[in-house]
């Protein structure tokens, strides 16, 4: 097919845009850039370039906006649940379970991939380091041992797939221009492959330095951690309602995921409950709690409780996922299902980006596993900006011109979302979120990053073979 100047255009701040990634320089500025030039002269009038800017921007903030309402509501309940003392009697009882090095391992993979699950594990980290980290180094696991297993199972393992709260499979699908749901159910099985590949690989390499119970170097270790305790006294109403809340919670929140899992896989009923249905039910659900817990806090001051809580929410949303607008507006634009707005043209929108990859498809040989991979490598390279959120645009868009007869475009969209998050989410990078583990845990944030790497790039590696073969 010909090629315009436009698209010649595109494929080059396409580029730009991963050469700055592979920099670790934020990708915000060539986008925007990127946008007004492509639509300017597409159109031919710099006019349409300004406008163009703001369509690209406006329309990505309507197709995400789900994603920044599910982070508000589910944050604004754990602030809820803090101020109430519920989030840490959640998972005191947990403590009792280590009884030495190798249980506190595998307790500290389970509690953390289930709290991050609905709460991220951002947020969360805080919370786990606090309780559940001092008690396994007591035990006898190492701090940096149990850094590496809050990291693959929160930073890796439950955020590459993002089941519950779905943000980033909402990116990924919309970015492809598929179903969410069909990217969540192979984000889930591939981040569970390449989570328990690695968590094993990372057991077997790292359990000779669990030490026993009462070795004088687990008080040293704790020592370094320096972590403050809250030994504030509540009131013997907070203290029922903080019983009460720490376990409704997880309940109400299990009883919403055994009733998904239910209706999808047994009932045979379609109840809507899929993909971005599924994370508003748990929003909503997320909603009535926080609503009923500000009420116990302190029902004289709820309305002005409620109202922080929600705005906290929203800052946090948006430092997360703000810089994501541009960066998927940039891409939406390479995809004739979004360009029409974008550009303003209702007959034969372009579609940069997929007419450049299918220019290619001559010359490139029609391979499922090359097209994995290149997408897996495409995906840790957006991952090295250290945000694993930022390049699932591109990979979702990737995807979908990268398909072939042999592999679908969810698959592939699957597949670039784990290389981009197990990378930047993160667990690869050490100017990421693993920061606050290692900060946390009182260790080496580069240590961290070279005990995870050879676990986490063979569980990459293999389920992305996994996927070619099987799903």
């Amino acid at each position: 097919m010909e090629l315009s100047i436009s698209h010649i255009l595109y494929g080059l701040f396409t580029l730009a845009i991963i050469i700055t990634m592979i920099l670790r320089k934020g990708i915000v500025l060539p986008t925007l850039l990127g946008t007004f030039i492509i639509a300017w002269v597409y159109k031919g009038s710099i006019i349409d370039g300004f406008t163009a800017i703001f369509k690209a921007n406006l329309v990505a903030a309507q197709e995400l906006f789900s994603i920044f309402l599910i982070i508000t509501f589910m944050l604004a309940l754990l602030h809820s649940l803090r101020d109430l003392g519920a989030d840490k009697r959640m998972i005191q009882p947990i403590q009792k379970m280590m009884i030495n090095g190798h249980v506190s391992f595998f307790v500290l993979v389970g509690i953390t991939y289930l709290i991050s699950l609905f709460f991220w594990p951002t947020p969360a980290v805080p919370l786990i380091c606090a309780l559940l980290v001092p008690a396994a180094i007591q035990s006898g696991l190492p701090a940096i041992t149990a850094a590496v297993a809050i990291a693959i199972a929160g930073q890796g393992m439950a955020l590459s797939s993002d089941y519950i709260v779905q943000v980033a499979p909402n990116l990924s699908a919309t970015s492809a221009g598929v179903d969410t749901a069909q990217v969540a159910d192979k984000s889930l099985i591939l981040s569970l492959i390449t989570g328990f590949i690695a968590l094993g690989i990372a057991y077997v390499m790292y359990r000779k330095m669990i030490r026993k119970k009462g070795d004088p170097r687990n008080q040293q270790e704790l020592e370094n951690m320096q972590l403050t305790q809250d030994s504030s006294q509540r009131d013997y109403r907070l203290q029922f309602w903080s019983r009460l809340f720490a376990i409704l919670v997880p309940l109400a929140l299990a009883s919403v995921v055994i009733y998904m899992v239910y209706e999808k896989l047994l009932s045979g009923r379609m109840t809507g409950l899929e993909g971005g249905d599924g994370a508003a039910f748990v929003g909503g659900v997320a909603v009535i709690l926080l609503l009923l817990s500000t009420i116990a806090f302190r029902k004289q001051y709820a309305l002005d409780y409620i109202t922080t809580h929600i705005t906290d929410g929203f800052v946090f949303a948006f430092k997360a996922m703000g810089p994501v607008i541009p960066i998927a507006g940039f891409f939406f634009l390479g995809s004739s299902d979004f360009s029409a707005d974008i550009i303003g043209v209702k007959e034969n929108p372009p579609a940069f980006l997929f007419d450049l990859v299918q220019s290619t498809q001559s010359i490139l040989p029609q391979s499922a596993l090359l097209a994995a991979l290149s997408i897996l490598i495409i995906g840790i390279i957006t991952g090295l900006d250290g945000s694993g959120f930022s390049g699932l645009p591109l990979t979702g868009a990737l995807a979908a011109s990268l398909q072939n007869s042999s592999i679908d475009v969810t698959t592939l969209a699957a597949i670039g979302q784990m290389g981009s998050i197990w990378t930047g989410g993160g667990t690869l990078v050490a100017w990421s979120s693993l920061i606050a583990i290692a900060g946390f845990c009182g260790v080496s944030v580069m240590e961290l990053v070279r005990k995870n790497f050879i676990p986490v790039m063979v569980g990459l590696i293999v389920a992305t073979i996994v996927a070619v073969f099987i799903l």
